[in-house]
C-alpha cells in the first residue's frame, strides 16, 4: 500500500452550499475529537482538591510548565495570553497523539492546518505588536547599533525573515509528523511482507514508534515556545 494514503482527506459527510465544500472530514473528525479531550480535561479538573487527581496533576504540571516558558521567552506580560498559549499546545499535542493510533488520520500531517495555525499567531502577534508599539514596531526590522549604510539592506532581510514566519512555523510541524508517519508506514508494510524474517523490523518498528511519540510531544512543544518567542518581539520589541 502506497505510504502516502494514510495523509489522504476523505469526506464523511458531504456538505455542499452553494458551490463550496463544507464536508466533514476525517479531518474535521480528528481535530473533533482533539478539541473534545481538551475541553474535558478541563471540565473534570474545573473544581481543584486539595489531594489532586492524577488527571489534575497533569494539568497543574502543563500549566506550570507552559506559564514558565512564557515568562522566560516572552516576560510576565504574555501571561494573559496563557490561555491561548495552553490551548494551542494541548490541541497540537493530541492532534499529534491521535495520529498514532493505527488507522488514525493525522491532522497535523497537512500543511493546510499548521500553515492555517501558524498564520493565524502571525497575524495576532503583529496586531498586537503594532496596538502596543504603533510605528515604532517597525524597529523590530532595525537592529541597533546597525551602520547607516547598510541599514536598507538589513531591514530587507529581517522583513523577510519575519514574513518567513508561518512559512517556516507550518513547514517544521507537518514535515516532521509526515516524515515520521512514513517511515513506520514503510517498515510495517516491510515486515506483513517478510513474516517470521521481521522480527528486526517489528523491533526497530517498536523503537521508532517511541521515538515518533517523543517527536509528537516535542513538535508541540516547539510550535508553542516559538509561539511564546513571536510574542515576546512583539511585547518587548527586542
Amino acid at each position: 500500500q502506497n505510504p502516502l494514503s494514510q495523509f489522504s482527506v476523505k469526506s464523511l459527510i458531504d456538505i455542499k452550499v452553494f458551490d463550496f465544500d463544507l464536508s466533514f472530514t476525517n479531518s474535521s473528525l480528528f481535530m473533533l475529537i482533539a478539541t473534545i479531550v481538551i475541553i474535558i480535561m478541563t471540565m473534570l479538573t474545573k473544581r481543584q482538591y486539595l489531594i489532586p487527581s492524577r488527571l489534575q496533576v497533569i494539568n497543574e504540571m502543563i500549566y506550570e510548565m507552559m506559564s514558565n516558558m512564557a515568562v522566560n521567552t516572552a516576560g510576565k506580560n504574555s501571561l494573559k495570553y496563557l490561555p491561548f498559549i495552553i490551548t494551542l499546545y494541548l490541541f497540537i499535542l493530541f492532534c499529534n497523539l491521535l495520529g498514532m493510533i493505527p488507522g488514525a488520520f493525522t491532522v497535523t500531517s497537512h500543511i493546510t492546518i499548521t500553515f492555517a495555525l501558524a498564520i493565524f499567531i502571525f497575524f495576532s502577534v503583529t496586531v498586537i505588536g503594532f496596538a502596543k508599539h504603533g510605528l515604532q514596531y517597525i524597529k523590530l526590522f532595525l537592529p541597533k547599533g546597525t551602520p547607516l549604510i547598510i541599514l536598507p539592506l538589513i531591514f530587507v532581510i529581517e522583513l523577510f525573515a519575519y514574513l518567513a514566519r508561518p512559512i517556516s512555523l507550518s513547514l517544521r510541524l507537518a514535515a516532521n509528523m509526515t516524515a515520521g508517519h512514513i517511515v513506520l508506514k514503510v517498515i510495517i508494510s516491510f515486515i506483513m511482507m517478510t513474516g517470521f524474517l521481521g522480527i528486526i523490523p517489528f523491533a526497530m518498528l517498536s523503537i521508532l514508534t517511541g521515538f515518533e511519540i517523543f517527536i509528537s510531544i516535542l513538535q508541540a512543544y516547539i510550535f508553542a515556545i516559538l509561539t511564546c518567542v513571536y510574542l515576546g518581539d512583539a511585547l518587548n520589541l527586542h
